[in-house]
């Protein structure tokens, strides 16, 4: 860190109603002073203006116009504009602060209350960490609008020094228990701003539905298997031992059924938009299910997806055998092969998101850079670092720092 130090520094705080030019008026009469700008924000709520420049104050521009000049201009522009002095060691202490660890706390909820930010905000001060910076990254709701998406995010960047980072997401977590609302913390660093694979779990992720338990209704054994498909997500039954049991009572389903079952399966809230967007912005997809590849191969087609590793069903003579044809998809599978398509593109598993439901997602979800949990069973909601459950999946790109309006219009109910 340099060790130059200013004599004394002064903040400008200016506020009133926003127009074009305000900052370059007065920014002007800095340049035309040679002023030197230690720091500057800006923010405008409802078309009203918050702007704070903080100038070095040197002996030369104490004995100039500019604070006068400053103070004339902002009366014609019809804003308020307010001095206040900083010491120089009152300065170096604030710069010192700026290498306090930092963090993003996410906020995800169809509509978030004051209640909301309220406790959030209660649970950051006392943890010790301070509010640096609010952005909402939802699109603006109009006051009275039946038709607008119940979604909201808004996102706060704080610091400081945490004794004990589990205990925030543990408190936080709780919260959540009792308020339909998310709350995700992440690491405000460089990888939060550099990912670039992202991996699926299929069922009830990407889709909506269990794929194995339509399969077992269309076989008429939909109630033995979905009891199985529970345990086994819940983490009750190892997963390889569950799937080869709820496969076994597959035989004899005609192939033909399997077709029209991945022609008429509904897609995840906001998976076309989710997957669109990062398509668009040049990121990797994979999906890494335990699921069928035959209807991850519909879902390859139709999003783009880079990579598809999933169960391949065995077939004789137009009928479901009972049996796959390759090895199992489980857990440590999964996690096994995203580390093989991370290492294939050159990219750190600190740039990698893996996303899934049930227990066997786990290992992928704890290797990832970012692993999340959506809507997913109490087991892997406790045990994943972030996890989303009140928005649908394209509630992942607030989580990427990215606003409504970069991403295309939300859409619901969709089907393949």
């Amino acid at each position: 860190m340099s060790s130059w130090k200013p004599a004394r520094a002064v903040l400008l705080q200016v506020n009133g109603v926003d127009k074009p030019g305000v900052t370059h008026s007065l920014t002007a009469i800095l340049a035309s002073h040679n002023a030197r700008i230690l720091d500057i924000g800006q923010a405008v709520i409802h078309k009203t203006l918050a702007l704070g420049i903080l100038v070095e104050l040197d002996e030369d521009l104490k004995s100039s116009t500019m604070l006068a000049d400053l103070f004339l201009t902002s009366q014609e522009l019809g804003v308020e504009l307010r001095f206040s002095l900083v010491p120089g060691s009152e300065y170096q202490a604030w710069v010192t602060e700026q290498e306090r660890r930092r963090y993003l706390i996410t906020l995800l909820a169809p509509a978030i209350s004051s209640l909301h930010l309220s406790e959030v905000s209660r649970i950051i001060a006392r943890t010790g960490l301070n509010i640096d910076r609010i952005d909402r990254l939802s699109g603006r709701a109009p006051l009275n609008s039946d038709d607008w998406p119940q979604r909201a995010c808004i996102e706060l960047a704080v610091s400081g020094e945490l004794s004990n980072e589990e205990d925030l997401r543990g408190e936080l977590m709780r919260l959540t228990e009792n308020h339909d609302l998310d709350v995700a913390v992440q690491h405000d660093d460089v990888y939060h701003w550099n990912r670039r694979l992202v991996a699926f779990d299929m069922d009830s992720t990407l889709i909506r539905v269990e794929v194995i338990d339509e399969l077992a209704r269309l076989a008429g054994v939909g109630a033995e298997v979905a009891a199985i498909t529970e345990s086994a997500m819940r983490g009750e039954i190892e997963f390889r031992k569950s799937f080869v049991q709820r496969v076994s009572l597959l035989g004899g389903l005609p192939e033909a059924a399997l077709a029209r079952l991945a022609a008429s399966v509904p897609l995840m809230d906001g998976a076309e938009r989710l997957t669109g967007t990062l398509k668009s912005l040049g990121y990797k997809m994979a999906i890494l299910s335990g699921g069928f590849s035959f209807m991850g191969t519909e879902l390859q087609r139709r999003f783009g997806i880079d990579y598809l590793y999933a169960n391949e069903l065995e077939i004789c003579d137009g009928l479901v055998t009972g049996c796959v044809s390759a090895e199992i998809i489980d857990g440590p599978r999964k996690a096994a092969l995203l580390r093989e398509i991370a290492a294939r593109e050159n990219f750190t598993m600190e740039q990698v998101i893996a996303v899934g439901d049930g227990a066997n997602d786990l290992p992928m979800l704890s290797i990832a850079g970012l692993g999340i949990a959506f809507r997913a069973k109490p087991i892997v909601r406790g045990s994943a670092r972030l996890s989303i459950s009140r928005l649908g999946l394209d509630g992942i790109l607030y989580l990427l720092g990215l606003r409504d309006r970069e991403s295309g219009p939300v859409k619901v109910g969709q089907t393949i």
